[in-house]
């Protein structure tokens, strides 16, 4: 199982999030983000809008979500930025938490553009 669709990249905030999850949590997303790497699950990886996507994991009556996006610019490498977590006792995501994804997605490309 070694071909892999995309690589991850964590942004500081997304592994704030993970570092502050107890230790069998942790390990559930991370076994959860490497499976979605190499498979089509959208209990795992969904799309939720437009260019944001989110990681899903459900573990002890709690719905962990990593959002996450898209960067296609390396044609040779693709990679999925994620950029924080949250969890949630029920399935819905409010759409202020997508929007700061969308936010953080933003930011990441405008401070990639200008290192150019």
């Amino acid at each position: 199982m070694d071909e892999y669709k995309f690589r991850v990249q964590f942004l500081d905030e997304a592994k704030d999030f993970l570092d502050g999850l107890e230790e069998k949590a942790r390990d559930k997303i991370v076994y959860n983000i490497w499976k979605a790497r190499s498979t089509n699950d959208k209990e795992l990886f969904k799309k939720l809008q437009e260019e944001i996507w989110e990681f899903r994991t459900k573990f002890n009556k709690s719905y962990y979500r990593l959002f996450a996006f898209w960067d296609k610019t390396d044609k040779t490498d693709t990679v999925v930025i994620s950029t924080y977590g949250l969890i949630k006792k029920t399935d819905k995501i409010p759409k202020s938490e997508i929007d700061r994804a969308e936010k953080l997605r933003e930011k990441y490309f405008n401070d990639k553009n200008n290192k150019k």
